[in-house]
């Protein structure tokens, strides 16, 4: 059963009232959907014809937590959420966010592309539904 979808405008809200927040000029966010396109045909090209109906979709927390942590030892980056769904999910529905805010613009987006890449290649399942 998938978890219901955090606020972004609470996250915003909350990472502003951290104490390293005036160190921050930058916030990204990262919203992952379930798609009807297969993930071959998006990557690959290799169109089968086929659609995705949904996914099976997990997660291990200790190696989220540890692409986390390495997220926030990197250049400029004062603050970092995520937040992952999990079981059965419908095309439409959130897979993931992540909140990534930093000094500066090139700061912010490797550091959201490092954490998005290492969640998605290292910490996750997802299974497709045809």
């Amino acid at each position: 059963m998938a978890k219901k979808s955090p606020s972004m405008d609470k996250w915003i809200e909350e990472a502003k009232k951290n104490p390293d927040s005036s160190q921050i000029g930058m916030y990204l966010f990262h919203n992952g959907v379930v798609r009807e396109t297969p993930k071959a045909k998006v990557r690959q090209g290799v169109d089968d014809g086929s659609q995705v109906t949904g996914m099976e979709f997990g997660y291990d927390e200790e190696k989220v937590q540890m692409a986390v942590e390495e997220t926030k030892k990197l250049d400029g980056i004062y603050h970092v959420r995520v937040w992952l769904n999990e079981g059965e999910l419908q095309v439409g529905d959130d897979i993931m966010y992540v909140l990534v805010g930093g000094d500066i613009r090139p700061h912010v987006i490797d550091a959201l592309q490092f954490l998005v890449e290492r969640i998605k290649t290292q910490c996750v399942v997802e299974i497709e539904k045809k």
